[in-house]
């Protein structure tokens, strides 16, 4: 049996149709991956994956109707089409329907290219520097456990307007955890990448071994507020649930942390005591990510009918203040303000920040320094009042030293709260969010030093 091409299956979806209006995309997807607990691999192995979307508009009368329909591997094209069209009918009309896009975005790639995949390969130089890793920490009785996994995922996107886009994605992450052999110290190290080239197994090997090495000391210290400096994998698990909190319509209408009392939302309101800027690029270097929207359904934040838009650079916040909401075109025309489209990145920079994290830690009297951030859930969306706790190792910073480990805890905070109150960013770098790298593993971050982050009650997690 010949399998069709994902440009043919979204070329006979098209041809299909007998709605008003359709968008057909097809995601390929290849990803391998590498598995290791106690000094040894575990597991490895690669897989291929296909999914095919279909959305039909159909006018009804009363309005525009969208109807969305997802199948997996090469599925049978007219029922496909079919059951997306009877969704549709079945559908009320959209809220947010308006015209789909017609004007092709820049940066769509090689319609007629075959799709980009990875293999085991992509691990040819890792493997071996994680060998040497495992032998290296088993001569000093550590344990090491964690994972690489590498994707590539190519989106082919055609519509009834002539969009014919393209774009590939690759994405990679390395979870490093180091254990002593009881298991009472347990410490992480992390890094995001685009093709592992610029992974170095010896640099998050040492991370976690002067990490296990800090963590001999063992110090209990009560709740409380605590000068804190949180490295930038923690910053980006923070900044990253405020991201996803960006959307006009719930700011408009009074339920997020960015609606202004009173009505309206903050945009133009002061964030920030620092002049940070927080950002996303989808041409960002290290960062590339798909330069126009798929949307499979609408949301708040995203719209059917906006697939195939440009997804241009913004800032959400700017020298310290808000600048920018997510706002899909539907509501941008009720409110008359511009459209904006969610971007599979984030950038937190400070333009006058010099500081490394090491030298942020030397510049310490006495606080904490975070690892990472786990178990993020909101408590109170006005406010944007998050709750979680502290994981693999925090440790207390006396005369600018590191003297060893204490206990977790469960912390409640803020991000909107806590850019108001920062005092200092460090240098932004690439960094991997431990809580969300399902999802988003795009991001550059810098340390920040907060003189009062809330440590709510003591945690038993480890």
């Amino acid at each position: 049996m010949t399998t069709l091409r994902a440009q043919e299956i979204v070329e006979k979806a098209l041809a299909a149709s007998t709605a008003d209006a359709q968008i057909t995309y097809v995601v390929e997807s290849s990803e391998a991956n590498l598995r290791w607990a106690g000094n040894s691999l575990t597991t490895n192995g690669a897989m291929r994956s296909r999914s095919v979307v279909v959305i039909s508009f159909v006018d009804g009368g009363a309005g525009l109707a969208a109807g969305t329909v997802s199948r997996t591997g090469t599925p049978d094209i007219a029922e496909l089409v079919a059951a997306s069209e009877h969704a549709a009918r079945d559908a009320g009309p959209a809220e947010d329907a308006v015209p789909l896009i017609s004007d092709t975005p820049p940066g769509n790639g090689d319609w007629d290219a075959e799709p980009a995949s990875t293999s085991i390969e992509v691990f040819s130089d890792f493997a071996p520097a994680l060998g040497q890793a495992f032998g290296e920490a088993r001569d000093r009785d550590e344990r090491l456990f964690g994972f690489a996994e590498h994707s590539m995922r190519t989106v082919y996107l055609g519509s009834s307007t002539g969009l014919r886009l393209r774009h590939d994605q690759p994405t990679g992450r390395v979870e490093l955890n180091g254990k002593s052999p009881d298991f009472t110290r347990s410490v992480w190290s992390g890094v995001g990448t685009r093709d592992f080239r610029d992974v170095s197994v010896a640099d998050l090997a040492a991370d976690v071994q002067r990490k296990l090495g800090w963590s001999q000391r063992r110090i209990e210290l009560p709740a409380g507020r605590y000068e804190t400096v949180l490295p930038p994998s923690a910053v980006s698990d923070l900044m990253i649930y405020l991201y996803w909190t960006v959307e006009a319509r719930d700011a408009d209408e009074g339920r997020n942390v960015f609606a202004r009392p009173g009505g309206g939302n903050r945009v133009g309101e002061r964030l920030a005591a620092l002049p940070l800027t927080l950002r996303s690029d989808p041409a960002a270097p290290g960062l590339e990510t798909t330069p126009f929207q798929v949307v499979s359904a609408s949301s708040g934040s995203a719209s059917v009918f906006d697939n195939g838009m440009a997804t241009p650079a913004v800032n959400w916040i700017e020298d310290g203040t808000l600048s920018n909401l997510v706002r899909p075109r539907a509501w941008a025309l009720r409110t008359t303000a511009p459209a904006t489209a969610a971007i599979d990145n984030l950038i937190l920079e400070d333009p006058n920040a010099t500081a490394s994290l090491e030298e942020m830690v030397a510049a310490t009297d006495r606080g904490l320094l975070l690892t990472c951030l786990w178990y993020i859930r909101e408590v109170d969306p006005q406010t944007l009042l998050l709750t979680g706790l502290t994981r693999d190792g925090v440790f207390l910073v006396e005369g600018g030293e590191v003297t060893g480990a204490v206990n977790n805890f469960r912390f409640n905070e803020s991000p909107v709260d806590l850019l108001g109150r920062t005092v200092q960013a460090g240098l932004t770098e690439r960094t991997l969010p431990r809580e969300w790298n399902d999802w988003f593993t795009r991001a550059a971050m810098p340390p920040l030093r907060v003189p009062d982050f809330n440590m709510s009650s003591v945690s038993p997690a480890s």
